[in-house]
């Protein structure tokens, strides 16, 4: 039975930093993390490997990347139509759920691409021949085969044809080649893999999201998956019984039982697409709306940012160099001198994951 109390924005921030892994961690592998978050933004590649990695203790780039390469973790499109990083025990429930309203969402701009139905399938089909036999080729090589085969596509229709075969589970990213990714075909990366109803998957997804990201709204979950109203308030119905409900401010917020949590005054530099920020619908708990557009270049690009007392501060970039990583740092507010200790520490982290001193720049 749930149980409906009151909220304030300093519990919010407490109890997403906990639930989302970042303040405490009880996973010491890449997949657990993964299958906990239920999925992880993945479109900057860089990016969403180091999500996983400042979820887990002293984990490295070279750690995650073995998980990619043992099938531990799996790129593809299975939530919003946006790439991310999925358990390979998760990938065809959570495909199959989003696939049909994804692909009818894609309608419109499919005609203005001169991309249907047939096109699609002799693409299909075409790729499963190049790829067959364990084989893994970069959208080079992938251009190249589908013109051989009478499909003329590059660019934002390759892109298209390339997302499609995803959602329909005929393809999935492999490893990398040098640093350009490669395809590869689904039923011979991954050959065997549970299934659920649509039902089954609906609760699913909702517990996971719920449990992972809670304090959450029903608006924040919409936006996240995806999915239709109908079948969001349907996945939140099924499971709702195991979590909590508390209100502020007139809205109603799902989480799990609340637990002791050591609270928010961490700090943490987050990619640009770290799931903290981009799991909610309302950031107006991590950032006032008046400062979210120095965090927010356009085109729904976020940068990476700084976070203190769970709230973003300011934004960072880093830049490799031979010998060292440079992160450059701006403000939103002024950084004290504490601030700037726990920056450097925070930052010295990131340098492990990457086997690489660090060098700040404010």
């Amino acid at each position: 039975m749930t149980r409906q109390n009151s909220l304030t924005l300093s519990d919010i921030i407490r109890f997403r930093l906990y639930n989302q892994q970042i303040s405490e961690t009880k996973f010491k592998k890449p997949a657990d993390v993964v299958k906990w978050l239920g999925a992880v933004q993945g479109q900057d590649y860089s990016g969403a490997k180091w999500s996983i990695a400042l979820r887990l203790p002293n984990v490295n780039d070279v750690e995650i990347e073995k998980a990619i390469a043992d099938k531990k973790i799996i790129r593809t499109w299975p939530v919003r139509g946006t790439l991310h990083f999925v358990s390979a025990d998760d990938i065809r429930w959570m495909l199959s759920l989003a696939a049909s309203e994804l692909i009818l969402g894609n309608t419109t701009r499919d005609k203005q691409l001169g991309l249907d139905r047939k096109k699609y399938e002799r693409s299909f089909t075409i790729l499963n021949e190049a790829l067959r036999g364990g084989k893994q080729l970069i959208r080079g090589e992938l251009i190249g085969v589908l013109k051989n085969g009478g499909i003329k596509a590059d660019g934002i229709q390759l892109s298209h044809i390339l997302q499609w075969a995803g959602l329909q589970q005929i393809i999935c990213f492999g490893i990398r080649r040098g640093k350009q990714f490669t395809y590869t075909l689904l039923d011979e990366w991954i050959p065997e893999n549970k299934t659920l109803s649509r039902d089954e998957a609906l609760a699913e997804l909702a517990k996971r999201y719920f449990i992972s990201r809670g304090p959450a709204t029903l608006q924040d979950f919409i936006w996240w998956s995806g999915l239709s109203s109908t079948n969001v308030r349907k996945g939140l119905e099924m499971i709702k019984a195991k979590l909590v409900s508390k209100t502020l401010d007139d809205k109603t917020y799902w989480m799990p039982e609340s637990k002791r949590t050591s609270g928010s005054s961490k700090v943490y530099l987050l990619p640009g697409f770290d799931e903290y920020l981009i799991s909610y619908k309302d950031r107006g708990a991590i950032i006032e709306q008046k400062l979210f557009k120095q965090i927010n270049a356009g085109g729904g690009i976020l940068s990476p940012t700084i976070i203190i007392n769970g709230k973003v501060a300011g934004t960072w970039k880093r830049e490799f160099r031979k010998d060292k990583v440079i992160i450059k740092l701006k403000t939103l507010n002024s950084f004290t001198k504490a601030d700037r200790r726990a920056i450097y520490n925070a930052a010295e982290r990131y340098g492990e994951f990457n086997s690489m001193p660090v060098k700040m720049l404010y």
